[in-house]
């Protein structure tokens, strides 16, 4: 954790320091980036929510994401996680949105994603998307370094 917490102070002040916020949905680690952003000190300045979106149900009840919109979407993809960041945007007004799905492990997920691939995705004044292979079957590993990656991402555009 303190890794991530490294990271996320170095967002934290730069998300202070611009007077910006920021929203969060995961699903493969479980709260660990929220949890790095909340670790920092004066995190309610720029942090104003999270979920984690592990289910279907989650998906429709926390993100208000209809069956119907994710024609041609599956979980665990760029596209997916793209929409995730953007609803969170949207649904926290905040301006920046972060999300991450993905597959932690040991075994791959029913899509056919292999153990250890994750998508993730920031929504703000900038828009980037990548796709994370660790070749790893270690879950708890592939969370921390899932986690990682997202806040790094976030950290490089902001």
């Amino acid at each position: 954790m303190k890794e991530l917490t490294s990271i996320a102070e170095q967002i934290a002040a730069r998300l202070i320091a611009r007077k910006e916020t920021i929203a969060v949905a995961e699903s493969s680690t479980g709260g660990l980036i929220s949890a790095a952003l909340l670790s920092v000190p004066g995190a309610s300045a720029y942090f104003l929510g999270g979920a984690v979106v592990y289910t279907r149900d989650a998906r429709r009840l926390l993100m208000d994401i209809p069956n119907e919109d994710m024609k041609g979407i599956r979980s665990a993809s760029e596209p997916y996680a793209q929409l995730l960041a953007k609803q969170m945007r949207g649904r926290f007004a905040t301006n920046w949105g972060l999300s991450e799905t993905g597959a932690t492990g040991p075994t791959g997920n029913r899509y056919g994603d292999a153990a250890g691939h994750c998508c993730m995705a920031i929504a703000g004044p900038v828009h980037k998307v990548i796709t994370l292979e660790t070749g790893s079957g270690d879950r708890q590993a592939n969370m921390q370094a899932f986690a990682k990656t997202a806040l790094n991402l976030l950290l490089q555009n902001l």
